[in-house]
């Protein structure tokens, strides 16, 4: 698929309409490399749960701390309401653990910025059905700590990404989806780590 994405040609200096698609094509191996990876963490035990939260953390936390470093609020000025850290820190103190970055990520570019959003903000999509499978547990603590896998919902989040990734200016195609490659390889690395 990386090379697939090698292929498309670079847009800079103008907007990048069809780049979801592409976005999409490029990166659909990682993202069900990484769908199968986080499927062996049993989010109906605590034990399990925890696990998930402490992996997602160890790639949230520096993926933001990027996105923070390169000004992502001058892209996203609603990077408020977005920002997860806050929230799976909530819910790992809620479990009795703490939410520490495992991996480290390079610094990002405006169109780097792009890539490691796509993959953050795509991951809402599957948060609200691990959200379905853990809110009616019978093990409550795991559904008191779901701030994580619940944020932003009934917000636009996702559609106003993907306004901002169909018109933003000055953009690198092949930034994007390096980075958007290299945010699913932070998550797969903290798997694994966790």
């Amino acid at each position: 698929m990386l090379a697939e994405a090698s292929d498309v040609s670079t847009q800079v200096g103008r907007s990048c309409p069809g780049l979801r698609e592409r976005l999409r094509d490029a990166t659909a191996a990682a993202h069900r490399e990484l769908d199968a990876q986080l499927s062996s963490f049993d989010l109906t035990v605590m034990a399990g749960y925890r696990r998930f939260l402490q992996a997602s953390a160890g790639a949230l936390l520096p993926l933001e701390a990027a996105l923070v470093e390169a000004g992502v609020a001058r892209m996203f000025p609603d990077w408020p309401e977005r920002s997860r850290s806050a929230a799976i820190a909530a819910d790992l103190a809620r479990l009795g653990s703490a939410a520490q970055p495992t991996v480290s990520v390079p610094p990002l570019t405006s169109s780097g910025m792009l890539g490691t959003m796509y993959v953050l903000e795509g991951s809402r999509l599957g948060a609200k059905f691990l959200l379905k499978e853990v809110a009616d547990l019978a093990d409550p603590r795991i559904a008191e700590a779901t701030s994580y896998l619940g944020h932003g919902a009934g917000k636009r989040l996702w559609q106003s990404f993907l306004w901002k990734l169909q018109s933003e200016e000055a953009c690198d195609e092949n930034q994007v989806i390096e980075a958007a490659h290299a945010a699913f390889a932070a998550f797969e690395r903290a798997a694994d780590r966790a």
